[in-house]
């Protein structure tokens, strides 16, 4: 299984962009989808996360300026992003942990961490 995450570009300070990040294979259970972000020269950092039961954790930078969600029968995840600042600025990393998924021939699978590619985002003037 692979995870796509899309949705990064050049934004204005002030701006929005929704993340996406999508799985190749139908999803049958998970436990928990977090966003990373990750600068150059600076470790991975945790910006947003969602467990199956619906609890949300972010990171204080982005409380109340970012919103992590999932769509069920899109096996996607997204991350909304408003009020974005120059800080913002950084690669994006979708994980998904303990994922359960259907493969090619329908047969149940199991992965306990997957991560996406990563997309850019980057927040100037």
């Amino acid at each position: 299984v692979q995870l796509q995450a899309s949705g990064g570009g050049l934004v204005q300070p002030g701006g929005s962009l929704r993340l996406s990040c999508v799985a190749s294979r139908r999803i049958l259970s998970l436990n928990a989808m977090t966003w990373y972000r990750q600068v150059p020269g600076k470790q991975r950092e945790m910006v947003a996360s969602l467990t199956v039961g619906g609890t949300t954790n972010y990171a204080d930078s982005v409380k109340g300026r970012f919103t992590i969600s999932r769509d069920n029968a899109k096996n996607t995840v997204y991350l909304q992003m408003n009020t974005l600042k120059p800080e913002d600025t950084a690669v994006y990393y979708c994980n998904v942990e303990g994922l359960r998924y259907s493969d090619n021939y329908g047969v149940s699978r199991y992965d306990g961490s997957v991560w996406g590619q990563g997309t850019q985002v980057t927040v100037s003037s």
